[in-house]
């Protein structure tokens, strides 16, 4: 669903910035000279994870995998102007998502399945890379890290998956890319982008049980996923 959401938002983007290059006056002239300026920012998420297995004898035929669904994220936006082409941003928001996470290898239904409700503080600092502006369109690039604060862990839960507890860990982190492109409009600047995500660290907690065959298999299981973030500045 998420997909065709991004397909529409574009195809109603791309028709807004054709209508801007389009336009004889340049709105917002001295916007990007600020040396600070804010905004925030509206989107859609759908964050699947990333699971490579181990080779354990004690669940030889481990078989793991993860259907996400969309989520939401909304924020507020701090940009520092480094150059005419670069800026710094700090975007911190909240961000929500839901994934159910199949063990295949498990034969009962009520323990083959966890569903994994989050909810994120997310941090990200990113490196803006724009081209010149021409007429009210300016494309640009985006690259840098992020700090996730996951409310929904349950890392110091004490129970594990043998009581349904499916644990993740608190602290993570992140790099993102993406690109999109700077739409100067009478009043505001809106800049919609598409952004991947990816986890750097190991993000599950693992049972108490060193060979549980829920988290035993599971040599590394990370966030990544796609974003379509409507910025408004």
């Amino acid at each position: 669903m998420i997909h065709k959401i991004i397909i529409f938002c574009f195809f109603v983007l791309n028709s807004i910035a054709f209508f801007a290059q389009s336009e004889r006056v340049e709105y917002l002239p001295s916007f990007d000279k600020r040396k600070i300026h804010y905004g925030f920012y509206l989107g859609l998420n759908k964050n699947d994870f990333k699971i490579s297995l181990n080779d354990i004898a004690s669940v030889p035929n481990a078989n793991i995998t993860v259907v996400p669904t969309s989520g939401f994220n909304v924020g507020i936006i701090a940009d520092l102007r480094l150059h005419k082409n670069l800026n710094l941003r700090l975007e911190p928001g909240l961000m929500t998502n839901t994934k159910s996470i199949y063990f295949n290898h498990l034969p009962l239904s009520r323990d083959s399945v966890r569903e994994v409700s989050s909810t994120f503080l997310h941090v990200p600092l990113l490196f803006k890379f724009s081209t010149d502006r021409y007429k009210n369109i300016r494309p640009f690039v985006l690259a840098g890290v992020s700090y996730n604060y996951n409310f929904s862990s349950n890392e110091a839960n004490q129970d594990d998956n043998l009581s349904g507890q499916f644990r993740m860990k608190t602290n993570n982190f992140m790099y993102e890319v993406g690109l999109g492109i700077d739409i100067y409009l009478y009043f505001f600047k809106f800049s919609p982008s598409i952004r991947g995500i990816f986890a750097i660290n190991n993000e599950l907690k693992y049972d108490k049980d060193p060979e549980s065959e829920w988290t035993a298999p599971v040599n590394f299981m990370g966030t990544r996923g796609v974003f379509l973030t409507l910025a408004f500045e």
